[in-house]
């Protein structure tokens, strides 16, 4: 199963920076298990909601040229409070490095402008195709796929010093 947890793109300057929303419901089910009687997100979906708005960003600064980009690294991750159903996490995040092959971001997360969790990620961007020329099919339906879901979650006009 694959999870969206942006829900909106609210800021993108490529190469530099983005914001996102990522807004909790009690109709997801992984709360009904964290925890009964006190849901909340459960920390590592906070995690997760970073890695994807970092993709977003590192998707728009290379153009869609990388099929995936995957969590390569989480460095100095820090909880600092619950999210709750009816809540909203403010995700932003600041590009410090984009090499071949990876990009590397400060992120975080804040909750009614109170710190929820924030740190140091590294992502891995690549093409199937590179281990296997038989996948550049697949990659061409994935870069668009991101395409089309980007156009979903970030208004138009959104993206500025492109």
């Amino acid at each position: 199963m694959k999870f969206c947890l942006v829900d909106r793109i609210t800021e993108l300057t490529p190469g530099e920076s983005i914001s996102t929303l990522k807004n909790v419901s009690l109709a997801e089910e992984y709360l009904q298990d964290h925890f009964p009687g006190f849901s909340v997100l459960p920390g590592v979906l906070m995690v997760e909601a970073m890695v994807q708005s970092c993709a977003w960003l590192s998707r728009v600064t290379d153009d869609f040229e990388f099929s995936t980009v995957l969590l390569k690294q989480a460095r100095a991750v820090k909880f600092n409070n619950f999210l709750k159903p009816g809540q909203t996490l403010h995700v932003t995040a600041k590009m410090k490095k984009n090499e071949d092959g990876t990009a590397s971001f400060q992120a975080a997360g804040t909750v009614e402008d109170v710190s929820a969790v924030s740190a140091k990620l590294v992502l891995s961007k690549q093409n199937l195709r590179a281990t296997n020329p038989e996948m550049a099919e697949a990659d061409r339906r994935m870069q668009e796929a991101a395409r089309e879901l980007f156009g979903q979650i970030a208004p138009d006009n959104l993206v500025t010093g492109a």
